[in-house]
């Protein structure tokens, strides 16, 4: 029993460090940039060992992918986006209209969060060939979870006549991208409810009949 406990604390003990080390890159990639952005100095601000990102991430990549998964979560639970209770729930629900509220405000959400580091991913992806690597484009996770939620919504009482699942996943993957968040809360100085709002609306008219 003695064992098991040290094993559970030790364990928690790395799942907390393995936090603070993705928090303290995240905070300074946003801050400065990812190619300004050192090892050392994450180390330095999550109160570790440079040793320790190198035995817990392996190298700088990798070290930002785990920040832009968490980032994607909220949290560091290894739990698939199609498998997150907002994603389930939306798929749940009985009408076209129904899941499109819940589908927006789940994906608002996840936008809201992920909206800080898109300069930091493109910014990386151009000055590191192993970064764009990790998101290959012919395999867009995002592509992925709005095909899933097309091909649930087309099937509904209250989608668009002659609406196939192809066409709905373009336009959610359009609609509901981090590029056209920033476009409207950043650029343009929407609030986020108002952006919420506009984007629900939106597809509505173009997803429900």
């Amino acid at each position: 029993m003695r064992s098991v406990t040290s094993t559970g604390k030790k364990g928690e003990r790395s799942r907390e460090t393995r936090r603070r080390i993705a928090q303290a890159a995240r905070d300074l990639f946003v801050a400065q940039g990812y190619g300004a952005t050192t090892l050392q100095s994450v180390a330095d601000r999550a109160g570790v060992a440079v040793q320790t990102i190198y035995f817990t991430f392996g190298n700088k990549p990798s070290l930002l992918k785990e920040v832009v998964d968490t980032t994607i979560a909220g949290d560091d639970e290894p739990v698939p986006t199609m498998e997150r209770p907002w994603f389930v729930d939306a798929l749940a629900t009985r009408t076209a209209g129904a899941h499109l509220r819940a589908h927006v405000h789940g994906s608002s959400q996840v936008l809201r969060r992920v909206a800080p580091i898109m300069d930091v991913l493109r910014a990386a992806g151009e000055q590191d060939p192993t970064v764009a690597q990790m998101w290959p484009r012919d395999a867009d996770p995002r592509l992925v979870v709005q095909t899933a939620a097309a091909r649930s919504l087309v099937a509904k009482p209250g989608a668009r006549a002659g609406l196939t699942a192809e066409h709905a996943a373009d336009v959610l993957f359009g609609l509901l991208s981090p590029e056209l968040y920033l476009l409207f809360v950043r650029d343009r100085g929407w609030t986020h409810d108002q952006w919420e709002t506009w984007v629900h609306d939106t597809l509505e008219g173009q997803l429900c009949g």
